[in-house]
């Protein structure tokens, strides 16, 4: 049991939780939703709300519109976190909320993190979600589509919150001046714009960052607010990206960063790179799928890309992060800005395709090694032609299995150096025409 001190001082709630919006009026921004017209706050207003995930980055408002939901609809509120409860926790809620259903009283729980909840645990709703006892409104920041398992997910509407606009934030920052505090203060609107840029998009981040400011600041008798010159720069030195390295953000960054450089966009490419390291991704890992653009996306257009690709690897090995980010910034210039061809992932490609529609083909026996006299005897090495015993260091004879003849997997484009491969390939495939009899052997 906590035992109070004579010293202790009351708790003030925080400016976020003074802020936090009671009406639907009262959100600001996800007009997409919200807006008059729009699906979810015609649903609201006929009061036909479903079971729902509300999914978006932290500090949009999940949390604020489930509470608001409820309020509107005259509903129960049960909120818990999937991080502290279990399947035990849940069954206890459903009864609480099938005795409310008996009475008339529509339950609405709320799940926060609902992505956390295991298979078993997500499962545990379904039947209550199924008889109507609960309406479900569950929060998450990751993709529902893998997070969410697939029965529980099809029982439940999907709607995505998008991050605060600079603009919203603001008007949300001014109206915390006037309301948020014991009495209103005056707080330059470029001031208020620096504070709402650094949130990115989260509203919890912006008035914390304007409690800290003001409790940091002074305060003349007429409710202006003054600050030491660095009081900003310090607060907002850091500005903390949201990124996690094992969620969908990851694999947004780095298709971003794939096809800006794909597109030669060499500015695009840059950024989605620093947002990766800024971050807190592996650099190791941005320069494995480097090394892996090199041979898809530029192949033999410029054979040079590779190289370049692997060098800059063996860099962040030998020196690491912060030193490296100049090395992954002059391979992903590179890339960006070399000549492009997939013609080689194409190759790939194809000749998969082959592997695995056609049976797995005996190699010619004309090209299998006779190491033993039986092996020779059953024809092993029979007619092989040895091409270094030419004067076009080549010959005519067949190397592809006999029901794959004239299959063709790599088409070389004519981007940077690939023309000299197309070029050289047509002339191979000129000469093995006219020197091929009707036995598949040289003349």
């Amino acid at each position: 049991m906590h035992q109070e001190s004579l010293f202790e001082q009351p708790k003030q709630e925080p400016l976020a939780s003074r802020m936090r919006p009671q009406t639907l009026d009262q959100i600001v921004g996800q007009q997409h939703l919200l807006g008059a017209n729009q699906m979810l706050r015609r649903l609201i207003d006929a009061d036909r709300v479903p079971s729902m995930i509300l999914w978006g980055p932290p500090g949009v408002g999940k949390t604020t519109l489930a509470r608001v939901i409820a309020r509107h609809t005259k509903s129960e509120f049960i909120s818990f976190s999937a991080v502290t409860s279990g399947i035990k926790e849940i069954k206890e809620l459903m009864a609480q909320a099938q005795q409310n259903a008996a009475y008339g009283q529509r339950t609405i729980v709320f799940v926060d993190e609902i992505h956390r909840f295991n298979k078993a645990q997500q499962d545990a709703f379904l039947p209550y979600v199924e008889n109507g006892s609960i309406v479900l409104i569950g929060a998450t920041t990751e993709n529902p589509s893998f997070e969410i398992n697939s029965a529980l997910l099809s029982r439940c509407r999907v709607f995505v919150l998008q991050p605060l606009s600079t603009d919203d934030l603001q008007k949300m920052l001014q109206r915390a001046t006037q309301t948020g505090f014991s009495r209103p203060i005056q707080i330059d609107d470029r001031l208020l714009k620096q504070v709402a840029i650094f949130a990115d998009g989260d509203a919890r981040t912006a008035l914390n960052t304007l409690e800290m400011l003001v409790d940091n600041g002074t305060l003349d008798e007429n409710g202006r607010f003054t600050a030491a010159d660095n009081l900003l720069e310090q607060l907002l030195g850091h500005k903390t990206l949201k990124y996690d390295k094992k969620g969908e953000e990851h694999y947004n960054l780095i298709s971003a960063l794939h096809k800006s450089m794909r597109n030669s966009d060499v500015d695009a490419a840059i950024y989605w790179l620093t947002r990766m390291l800024d971050g807190g991704e592996d650099p190791l890992y941005i320069a494995r799928r480097l090394v892996r653009f090199a041979s898809e996306d530029v192949g033999l257009a410029d054979t040079n890309a590779l190289n370049v690709a692997i060098n800059v690897y063996q860099a962040c090995q030998f020196l690491g992060m912060p030193e490296c980010n100049v090395h992954l910034t002059e391979c992903v210039i590179y890339l960006a800005t070399t000549p492009k061809s997939n013609a080689v992932y194409a190759a790939a490609q194809k000749v998969q395709d082959d592997v695995k529609k056609t049976t797995n083909e005996p190699v010619p026996l004309q090209i299998r090694n006779g190491t033993t006299k039986l092996m020779k005897e059953l024809g092993y090495g029979k007619n092989y032609q040895y091409a270094h015993d030419t004067a076009a260091k080549m010959t005519a004879m067949e190397t592809m299995p006999a029901n794959l003849i004239g299959h063709q997997y790599y088409y070389p484009t004519e981007q940077g150096n690939e023309i000299r491969f197309k070029r050289r390939l047509a002339q191979i495939k000129n000469w093995k025409r006219q020197h091929q009899n009707h036995d598949g052997q040289s003349d």
